[in-house]
């Protein structure tokens, strides 16, 4: 059922595959090892970020928690938690997306529960953090992608998926790391989809903390 025109079959995949599986135990193998979303505590004081350690470099993002408050604290609560350390990115549409967050690698797995989708509150742009869904409602879970084009302007996403953070294009160091992603090159996927890394992109660990006004920046630790 892939589309007719590329713009149509870029979104149908991308609302298909960015879905999450079904709850799980621990240690099932689509990832899901919690029962329930996490309580809203995860958000620090200040402004809080994140930065991703791949095996391409890193890349630092502003989180938006006043504009997607329930994806801020989720993606807050799996990043301190190790949910996201060694799980890879495992689909990649140059000049769209690339997406992670599966443990179980196939674009179906969760962290075992799901939470509402928050409508973005700003246009989808290159470097944009954004969850993936199921394209039904509640069904957010552990997946995101980045966005590596501005889709909004060219009309190839509709607003969707929640929106929760940036790239720090001011860090040159997150810009190549995106450029380097972005550069791998890509087959044939299970589905016939050519969105199958032919190298691996794996997320490391990741850091998060948070800004305060007075320009200080620590990580979670210290907040």
């Amino acid at each position: 059922m892939w589309r007719t025109v590329l713009i149509a079959l870029v979104f149908v995949g991308l609302m298909v595959s960015c879905g999450e599986g079904s709850t799980g135990s621990s240690g099932s193998s689509d990832g899901g090892r919690y029962e329930a979303y996490p309580s809203s505590d995860n958000i620090p004081r200040g402004d809080p970020w994140v930065i991703i350690a791949t095996n391409h470099g890193r890349m630092s993002f502003a989180l938006f928690p006043e504009e997607a408050p329930l994806a801020v604290n989720n993606f807050l609560f799996l990043a301190n938690e190790g949910y996201y350390d060694g799980v890879t990115f495992h689909r990649l549409i140059p000049g769209f997306m690339v997406q992670g967050g599966d443990p179980s690698g196939t674009g179906t797995g969760g962290p075992g529960y799901s939470f509402e989708i928050e409508p973005p509150q700003r246009p989808y742009t290159r470097g944009g953090l954004a969850m993936a869904n199921k394209g039904t409602p509640n069904s957010n879970g552990s997946q995101f992608f980045i966005i590596l084009d501005d889709l909004t302007d060219q009309d190839r996403l509709p607003p969707d998926f929640t929106l929760f953070g940036q790239l720090n294009f001011d860090h040159k160091p997150s810009v190549a790391t995106l450029e380097k992603i972005e550069a791998v090159p890509v087959g044939t996927a299970s589905d016939g989809e050519g969105s199958a890394p032919q190298q691996e992109i794996k997320i490391l660990s990741m850091t998060v903390g948070a800004k305060f006004d007075d320009g200080c920046s620590a990580t979670w630790s210290a907040c």
